[in-house]
């Protein structure tokens, strides 16, 4: 039986828990009374998993016979699980009006999907973070595949799956491998093991299990080669699921990543930043490459993911936690994520205020945008800005931390790619932008914003804007959250 201190720090995945199951009892007796309400329950299971979680800030303990950690690295990312679950919710109360009648099932299946990403954040063992991902994999999905009557959907919801049952069984048997050499489930009894054995065989077994996990977790982060669900799921999915999948999941795989590379893993750093140096590259230049020549907003945003992926890993491959430098690498992916949860929700969030008034998702019928909604015509530039790098934004802020430190553990080439390929996707994103501002529309009927719309837009373009006018609060986040961060020496 738990104690009390073990409620206590797992407080955020009770409340969602209890609140999933409560959606789902409220929307099966009162279905057609309770449907306003559902996502205002759900927001408020999002706002009080937000405030627990707040509650263990500072702790640093293992639970559940060391299969589960409370610590601020964790806190940090259940954190943006929260702020997505917020504003994803916020966003799909129009988008699911007239699209589907089950919206209590959806959001009963968001909010275990969210209830999911908390427990990857704090997965400490082998077991748990196969157990924390594959549920996080079902909810996905079922939210993918969520409008029935949608061919597109379907097929995305089916494409997903097969890749993702693929990589799952990868990654299975890449932990398998470490358990087996190891006897052990643990990160500590791994790293001991590898520290304590340094023969040729175990070598070669540690770096194949290393590289089927990265399998396993590269198709959660969408890098290359493991991204050819994105696009075909990212255009069929509902575009809420679609502003989710692009966030959610990539932000808590790059956490299991981060613990598992640095906790489980140090003794092979030098094999596993040559291959994730090579992913990097690959990643960022065939995500922007592709998506020059896209012509549906939602697959150039899901190429846009992909590459943005491959920035992210910069930080990771340059990561070098001894001494006190700002550019550590690491402190680089928790600022870029944090960037990056506001400004590619807030592009989303554009995209769906356009799709819920004229159910257009193509470049081309955003064209005279600016006549019709020059609010989100505006936040488009500033969110493709911040998307792109460009200052003063978060993703300016986000970038200059991964590519400092990559300049500064002598990645120079590593960082002349990521700056390249940031010039390119100036391109991509200003076709939209052009379309918007410089080329006239069919149609000339303004475009209404429902006000959950408009606050979710305006929430995110505000952090956006302020990450990079008063960046401090962010730096002592992200500084905070690595503090407490276990790393094998």
């Amino acid at each position: 039986m738990p104690d009390a201190t073990t409620l206590y720090l797992i407080l955020p995945e009770i409340t969602l828990a209890v609140f999933g199951m409560v959606i789902l009892a409220v929307d099966l007796i009162w279905r057609e009374r309770s449907r306003a309400a559902l996502a205002w329950l759900t927001v408020l299971g999002f706002v009080i998993a937000l405030a627990t979680a707040l509650l263990g800030w500072g702790w640093n303990m293992a639970l559940f016979a060391q299969m589960y950690v409370v610590d601020t690295f964790a806190i940090f990312f259940k954190l943006l699980a929260a702020i997505a679950g917020i504003l994803v919710t916020l966003v799909s109360l129009d988008y699911l009006r007239d699209r589907t009648p089950y919206r209590g099932e959806f959001l009963a299946l968001f909010t275990f999907a969210v209830l999911a990403m908390m427990m990857m954040a704090s997965s400490a063992s082998l077991l748990m973070i196969y157990l924390s991902i594959e549920f996080l994999s079902y909810m996905s999905y079922l939210l993918t595949g969520f409008l029935r009557e949608d061919k597109k959907s379907n097929e995305a919801a089916i494409k997903y799956f097969l890749y993702g049952a693929i990589t799952s069984a990868l990654m299975l048997y890449g932990l398998s491998l470490l358990y087996g050499i190891s006897g052990s489930l643990n990160f500590a009894d791994i790293t001991a093991t590898f520290a304590a054995r340094n023969d040729v065989p175990t070598r070669i077994v540690a770096l194949v299990s290393t590289a089927l996990v990265i399998a396993g977790l590269g198709f959660k982060i969408s890098l290359v080669p493991f991204h050819q669900w994105a696009p075909d799921t990212y255009e069929g999915a509902p575009t809420p699921v679609t502003a989710f999948l692009s966030v959610g999941p990539k932000a808590v795989g790059f956490a299991v990543l981060l613990r598992v590379l640095l906790t489980a893993l140090p003794a092979f750093k030098n094999e596993w930043i040559a291959l994730l140096t090579v992913i990097s590259v690959l990643t960022m230049t065939l995500g922007n490459l592709v998506a020059l020549r896209q012509k549906n907003v939602k697959r150039l945003l899901a190429y846009s993911s992909i590459a943005q992926a491959g920035y992210i890993l910069i930080g990771l491959v340059s990561v070098n936690l001894n001494g006190a430098s700002p550019f550590s690498g690491l402190n680089g992916v928790l600022i870029y994520l944090f960037a990056y949860l506001f400004t590619n929700l807030g592009a989303f969030t554009c995209v769906i205020a356009i799709e819920n008034a004229t159910g257009a998702v193509e470049i081309d019928d955003y064209k005279g945008l600016v006549k019709r909604a020059p609010f989100i015509a505006a936040l488009f530039v500033i969110f493709f800005l911040s998307l792109a790098g460009i200052p003063p934004t978060a993703g300016f802020i986000g970038k200059f931390f991964v590519f400092g430190a990559a300049l500064r553990e002598g990645f120079l080439v590593l960082a002349a790619i990521g700056v390249i390929n940031s010039v390119i996707s100036v391109f991509y994103y200003f076709s939209v932008v052009r379309a918007a501002f410089f080329e006239a529309g069919k149609d000339t009927a303004p475009i209404r914003l429902a006000p959950p719309i408009t606050f979710s837009l305006v929430v995110s373009a505000a952090l956006v804007l302020v990450m990079a006018v008063y960046p401090e609060p962010f730096f002592n986040l992200a500084a905070w959250s690595m503090g407490m961060f276990g790393v094998a020496k």
